[in-house]
């Protein structure tokens, strides 16, 4: 499924005003906690972080509350090298456990354990969540509903003109995925 969302990192404010300010402009769905454990090949480079630590293909476990799911996802890029969307499958499964030891069987090494707390909204046709990731901060991340979108640049540019009516001290576009940013923190 293509995956067409915008990462920001929210600057100088306080967890409890930007939930105010979702709970007022969309509809609050959940708080959950949630811990994705990326993986890598050493025998594959295209599961592996680049020299400038960029993944373009990643494979994770993810943990929330006590559901698990396992997740490929595959970068696409513009011609400038900016990210533009994910193709994303994901499934359900039932014990993380043993996907961790068939994980293991299979060769995979763990990267980054990437561990935030989620509060999920939704407005129109967005998914909206606030994502207070350790020691990384505050993130908004806006997705869009519309999986099916053939101008990923049009849908890219209504979901930073919804951050920016949000009316929230936001950076700009992270160019950097959450588990890039903890390798690079890390000083991997």
């Amino acid at each position: 499924m293509k995956e067409i969302e915008i990462l920001v990192r929210v600057m100088d404010e306080e967890t409890d005003h930007v939930l105010k300010k979702l709970h007022q402009e969309a509809t609050y769905k959940e708080t959950s906690s949630v811990k994705d454990t990326y993986y890598y090949d050493p025998l594959r480079s295209n599961l592996t972080p680049n020299d400038r630590l960029e993944i373009t293909e990643c494979f994770r476990v993810r943990e929330k509350e006590d559901q698990y799911f396992l997740t490929y996802k595959v970068d696409h890029f513009d011609e400038t090298g900016k990210w533009l969307y994910s193709d994303e499958d994901e499934t359900k499964i039932g014990d993380a456990n043993v996907m961790k030891r068939m994980i293991q069987k299979l060769g995979l090494k763990e990267l980054v354990i990437v561990d935030m707390k989620k509060y999920f909204f939704e407005y129109e046709e967005y998914k909206i969540a606030l994502e207070v990731v350790q020691q990384l901060g505050n993130f908004l991340e806006v997705e869009s509903k519309n999986r099916e979108c053939s101008v990923v640049e049009l849908e890219r540019q209504k979901i930073s003109d919804f951050i920016q009516s949000l009316n929230l001290n936001v950076s700009k576009e992270v160019e950097a995925g959450k588990p890039e940013l903890l390798l690079k923190k890390m000083g991997y």
